[in-house]
């Protein structure tokens, strides 16, 4: 056991957030927290780490246990480099490297049959034994691995205050990953990801030793992520085994099964009462109706169950069809700065078509989505009829001194108040927040004012840029429903993978300068990108076929290609050998035998030492000559 929790209960200003909540987090658990927006997810999280105080119940963690939490804004300032900042963590290791080269040292300058001798190598057999536990050799290996799948390769020097907060809070990811806490909590840490850091992020999450609780509004990364689903509704904490489609499932059975014992029993009671009414009075009857009192009163009485909050609603409608050709694209340059995002980039959208535009971070999604909207760039034409309508993931469109009311109303000044509340109130947006200032509302009521808003433009092309940000599950479930339902045409920007499967028939990718075009969907889509990694790796693994030099290169060339074919057979074999006597020695060391010969083991560390230095020495001169 890790952390748990008895009849915890909290709230704020004397209104109830959690009522006896119970729940048990054990080492190596996958755990999803979901929940609305405002139920108390963050809460309890806070309760976990001590940075609140329960009303009632107890919060119980192992003693020592080390937790590690990346909040959703989790970055944080450092004067260190990238590198630097990561190679802090291994200090203790680095430190026990130098320690046991020392300890090497002395032991080679001492008498072996002298009590000091018998210390230093009592002391180096402790050292490595540390080291091997840690795998201390390979810190740097370990920082490179998570740098680079995190998408920091070509970062390392770079000074950490100087980077961006979404950047900040990937490092601090990054840091949480390689300190290896036994539970780590995870708040959010899909935002700010890419497609390909999010694959990494979750094959890396799949080996991870420690124990997961995932907060997390993606749901492809909860279904590859955890085991259990916790979800806190209602003031009151469920546990679901299994993964976020698992637990809409069992979700469902559960409040059905619940509803029809509830259901029933209301039946029985009510069919007990109403014979009490009709025979307490009878001297005949009254009897039997006393014995049914009682078994009344005896009634464990089931709770009909709450029904969630109902999400929000969207519809989206459009009076006059677009021509077939919606959008065509054709040799596209784009710019962001003096930085190239596009080269000669052509494709289109005809009508009805549902499309999704994916890439890295940094590949200029957003910026082709702008340049659409824009229309001005002469090499992307919309056809007759389009009505555009776009959705802008920053909801710059909306005017943050205004109302909730006025945002919407002021856009059309002819209707009547009543219809514009409605809108509203669809959107999730009561009477109470119809007086708030733009500039107060939190994310997401942000983000539904501007889908409301998006909703009433009624265009035939719609547009749209990470729009489940900021949205809680309900949310993205009711706005796919809607764009499912919607027979315009589509494009749009997401990383949510749930969402992307569920609307698009068509995959736009932006790399390397290019767009590549997918049919059939993220399904195809996924299956293109591994088979070509696949094939990728498998090119990489197969030796290269050797070319014969051209007729053309002089004497002295093709001399010089032939000694640099010779070279690297000779790397080759060298890399094999070294390799393979660099198993036989790790074998060697974990050999009781070596352990208990102090000698034999210090010339077994020695000689890996020197085997490791050549093999590195090995590999950059053979990179070099391929």
């Amino acid at each position: 056991m890790l952390v748990s929790a008895e009849n915890l209960s909290f709230g704020y200003g004397g209104v109830p957030l959690l009522e006896n909540v119970n729940f048990t987090l054990s080492e190596g658990d996958r755990v999803g927290l979901i929940g609305g927006n405002g139920e108390g997810k963050t809460t309890l999280i806070k309760l976990i780490l001590a940075e609140l105080e329960a009303e009632s119940g107890t919060v119980f963690k192992k003693s020592g246990a080390r937790i590690g939490y990346l909040s959703q804004t989790g970055g944080y300032d450092s004067t260190n480099t990238v590198f630097e900042e990561m190679k802090d963590i291994f200090a203790a290791d680095i430190r026990t490297i130098e320690a046991l080269r020392e300890t090497e040292q002395k032991i080679a300058e001492t008498d072996e049959s002298s009590a000091e001798y018998r210390a230093l190598a009592a002391k180096y057999e402790t050292l490595n034994k540390q080291i091997a536990a840690r795998d201390s050799y390979h810190f740097e290996v370990k920082i490179r691995t998570v740098l680079n799948g995190m998408g920091f390769s070509e970062v390392y020097q770079q000074n950490v205050s100087t980077m961006s907060g979404g950047e900040k809070t990937r490092l601090k990811l990054c840091k949480l990953l390689l300190e290896e806490p036994e539970l780590l909590i995870l708040d959010e840490p899909t935002n700010h990801l890419d497609l390909k850091t999010l694959f990494w992020l979750e094959e890396y999450l799949a080996a991870y030793k420690g124990a997961l609780l995932i907060v997390s509004h993606d749901r492809y990364f909860l279904d590859k992520t955890v085991k259990t689903v916790y979800e806190i509704e209602n003031k009151k904490l469920s546990v679901f085994k299994g993964n976020y489609t698992k637990y809409k499932v069992l979700k469902a059975e559960r409040t059905a099964f619940i509803l029809k014992e509830y259901e029933k029993q209301q039946e029985e009671i009510a069919h007990m009462e109403d014979y009490v009414a009709r025979n307490l009075v009878r001297a005949t009857t009254a009897k039997s109706a006393l014995s049914r009192v009682k078994k009344l009163e005896k009634i464990e009485r089931i709770e009909k169950p709450a029904l969630p909050p109902s999400p929000p609603r969207f519809c989206f409608t459009y009076a006059e069809k677009p021509y077939e050709q919606v959008l065509l694209v054709e040799g596209l340059n784009l710019f962001a700065g003096e930085k190239s995002l596009l080269k000669n980039a052509s494709f289109g959208v005809t009508r009805g078509e549902k499309c999704a535009i994916v890439g890295d971070n940094g590949t200029g999604k957003s910026t082709l989505i702008r340049a659409i909207v824009n229309g001005k760039n002469p090499a992307i034409r919309q056809g007759r009829n389009v009505r555009l309508a776009c959705y802008d993931q920053e909801n710059a469109n909306l005017n943050p001194e205004n109302t909730v009311l006025r945002e919407l109303w002021d856009r059309h000044p002819l209707w009547e108040q009543t219809k514009v509340r409605g809108i509203l109130a669809q959107a999730k947006l009561d009477a109470g927040d119809m007086d708030k200032r733009v500039s107060s509302l939190s994310g997401g009521e942000r983000a539904k004012l501007a889908l409301a808003v998006f909703e009433c433009e009624n265009g035939n092309f719609l547009i749209l840029d990470e729009p489940t940000n900021h949205l809680d599950l309900p949310a993205r479930e009711s706005l796919e429903e809607a764009l499912k339902s919607f027979d315009g045409t589509l494009l749009f920007v997401s990383h949510d993978r749930y969402f992307i499967e569920a609307l698009a028939g068509k995959i736009f990718e932006l790399k390397d300068g290019s767009v590549t075009i997918f049919e059939g969907g993220y399904a195809a889509y996924t299956a293109a990108k591994a088979a070509e990694k696949q094939e990728a790796e498998k090119s990489v693994s197969e030796p290269k076929p050797t070319q014969k030099a051209p007729s053309y290169l002089s004497k002295e060339e093709r001399a010089a290609k032939a000694r640099t074919r010779v070279r690297i057979g000779q790397i080759e074999s060298e890399i094999t050998a070294l390799e393979e006597e660099e198993n036989e020695i790790n074998e060697a060391i974990a050999t009781p035998e070596v352990a208990a010969n102090y000698a034999l083991l210090s010339g077994k560390c020695k000689r890996l030492e020197e085997v490791k230095k050549r093999l590195d020495a090995l590999y950059g001169e053979y990179e070099a000559l391929i």
